[in-house]
């Protein structure tokens, strides 16, 4: 017998091995990239979401600040007789104001741009209440001038129509109301800058 002979096998790459050359690795970075993207922005939402929710409750807040500080304005107007409400008085008048027309940008004075130039000092501004709110109001009466009401043009709620009755095609003056309207501004500043406004119409 003649001895055993080994047949070479042909070379060949071996395929298993030679075709990856670190493709796993690039591929894994990329994912760790991206899943690191995903991660700031993440983060980044939710302190975004955190700061809005802080500054509406600090809106919030103002906001009951600056309702308190209109019931103690409605208080102050119960309290005064006709001459103090005829005239002027701190945080008070009886002559309608309103933001004028820039004569730069012919448009309408913000009520921010107002209150600094006018109202700011006209106003009763309290104190500082524990949320760090502090407010300041003007009462305006939305009459075209001092004076008793009857002596001036007015703003006034519209005629009881169980009242009216025509009497040789006019109106009973008993119709007409005796109540004018005044104009509640507040001002509230708090913390993180914030700065509210709020308007409330009453009828005495």
């Amino acid at each position: 017998m003649s001895p055993l002979t080994q047949t070479p096998l042909p070379n060949r790459p071996l395929i298993g091995y030679g075709g990856q050359r670190g493709v796993v690795l690039l591929i894994a970075l990329i994912v760790l990239v991206a899943l690191t993207l995903a991660g700031i922005a993440l983060i980044r939402s939710v302190d975004t979401t955190n700061l809005v929710a802080g500054n509406m409750s600090l809106h919030q807040s103002a906001i009951h600040a600056g309702e308190r500080s209109t019931e103690l304005a409605i208080d102050w107007l119960h309290a005064n007789n006709s001459a103090t409400l005829y005239g002027s008085a701190a945080g008070y008048s009886a002559v309608r104001q309103d933001p004028a027309v820039n004569a730069t940008t012919t448009t309408v004075d913000s009520w921010e741009a107002f209150w600094t130039a006018t109202l700011a000092g006209q106003a009763v501004t309290g104190t500082t209440d524990a949320a760090g709110n502090t407010v300041a109001y003007v009462i305006h009466r939305l009459c075209d001038g001092a004076g008793a009401p009857q002596t001036v043009n007015c703003s006034r709620p519209p005629p009881d129509p169980e009242k009216v009755e025509h009497v040789a095609g006019r109106a009973n003056p008993l119709a007409t109301s005796k109540q004018v309207y005044y104009r509640i501004t507040t001002r509230i500043t708090g913390p993180r800058n914030t700065v509210a406004y709020l308007q409330t119409i009453v009828a005495l």
